[in-house]
């Protein structure tokens, strides 16, 4: 049999770390639990899809092992992805499948004929997958197919549809049936399920969320992103599933909390000269920014909140004040550390400026002037009268130090015949 991609499953090819979607670290792994209750364990299938199951038989079972589970019909194959203390924790955001209100068994630890038909299984997932979308668009239903999960004794598969409304797939379910002799369950999923089953990279460089940790999908409206102060941009503002990015909702609280006693911006600020408009807020730094009425951002001025009450204070009253932004604040907002751009890290258009010449190059021109140029070619004036000069200065200087170098030798002359006297 061919070799079959087992990595939807949480099997990696390579033994380094797991590559299963909303893997759990297991930190309470160390720690003896107080009492010894139900024996649950955490079992992961294709993708995202998850399930809890109880080890009737006790059996000795492993993070990272295959195991036969109880199926609806039949039995189904599944990795334990978690097991200990942590795995009550877990119930409680996922939700639990139960059979006559209990939880389903683990059977046993998957035999080798069990491993060899779970392969032939995942072989044909890819292949009936496209099938059954040329069947749904012969019968013309407003779905799409997004995915599909056989049982491990290939006796039973889950299509994964997308649709906006209600779809009638009676019929779809009894061509699928006919064409594939299988029990068909139809499981309908969001745009944000299906992008964290299929996994991806997101803008910001990180796994999605969808796919490594989230589990629970709440609606994401634009209110987020006014809170925020983001530009409401649909290309910047939507994820890779079509919809409202999910980090939106992270940190609005903390945004929500910092603007309690923020005045109003829509009302503008009058003074005795001009009056000026609202353009946009650093929230957490505690600025407003302001422009004056009928010009453009360029003219932008940094006003603290506690000096926009105290104007919106004496506008209600009827004054005006002289200045919007009086020493005392001005002086607060100078000492605001902000990013300076020194390397030049953040400019778009470092690679296209040409680039300087080294320092070296010039530094041996000046050492060799005549360095790089043809023999043949003529010398300038200049040059010449300067090499002439130099040619004469040294010979002069060869006549002057003849004297010097006899009066040197008529010394050692002396000084070896008084030697010689004394030795003899």
């Amino acid at each position: 049999m061919k070799e079959v991609n087992t990595t939807d499953r949480g099997i990696c090819q390579t033994k380094v770390g797991n590559c299963g979607k909303l893997q759990v670290t297991d930190w309470l792994g160390d720690v003896q639990p107080a009492y010894k209750g139900e024996d649950i364990v955490e079992v992961r299938f294709k993708n995202t899809r998850k399930d809890y199951y109880k080890n009737v038989n006790n059996l000795k079972l492993k993070v990272g092992e295959l195991v036969a589970v109880e199926g609806n019909p039949g039995h189904d194959i599944g990795i334990i992805s978690l097991k200990g203390e942590l795995v009550f924790e877990q119930m409680k955001r996922h939700k639990v499948t139960l059979n006559n209100g209990e939880y389903r068994k683990v059977y046993r630890h998957a035999k080798p004929v069990d491993i060899d038909k779970w392969k032939e299984a995942i072989s044909l997932e890819h292949e009936t997958m496209i099938k059954s979308r040329q069947i749904v668009k012969d019968l013309r239903l407003d779905m799409k197919i997004g995915d599909v999960e056989y049982q491990g004794d290939k006796t039973k598969a889950i299509f994964y549809y997308i649709a906006d409304g209600r779809v009638d797939f009676r019929q779809l379910i009894k061509v699928l049936a006919e064409s594939f002799r299988i029990r068909i369950e139809m499981k309908q999923i969001g745009a944000r399920q299906e992008a964290g089953r299929i996994g991806g990279i997101g803008p910001c460089g990180r796994t999605l969320c969808c796919s490594t940790w989230m589990s629970n999908f709440v609606s994401v409206t634009t209110n987020a992103a006014r809170h925020q102060e983001i530009s409401l941009n649909p290309q910047k503002l939507a994820g890779q599933c079509g919809k409202l990015k999910c980090c939106l909702n992270f940190e609005v609280d903390a945004y929500i909390d910092a603007q309690k006693d923020f005045p109003p911006n829509h009302i503008p600020l009058e003074t005795e000269h001009m009056t000026y408009s609202f353009l946009k807020a650093d929230i957490f730094g505690g600025i407003y920014w302001y422009a004056p009425r009928g010009e453009g951002p360029g003219t932008l001025v940094a006003v603290p909140v506690k000096r926009v009450k105290e104007v919106l204070r004496l506008n209600r009253s009827g004054k005006k004040p002289e200045k919007l932004v009086i020493e005392k604040y001005d002086a607060g907002t100078q000492k605001m550390d902000t990013f300076h751009n020194v390397v030049g890290q953040e400019d778009l258009d470092r690679f296209d400026r040409a680039k300087k010449k080294s320092r070296s190059k010039k530094r041996s021109n000046r050492r060799n002037p005549g360095r790089g140029r043809n023999q043949n070619q003529p010398k300038a004036q200049g040059q010449g009268q300067n090499q002439d000069r130099k040619q004469n200065s040294n010979q002069e200087g060869g006549q002057s130090r003849g004297p010097k170098q006899n009066r040197g030798g008529n010394q050692n002359r002396r000084s070896n015949q008084n030697r010689n006297q004394n030795r003899s």
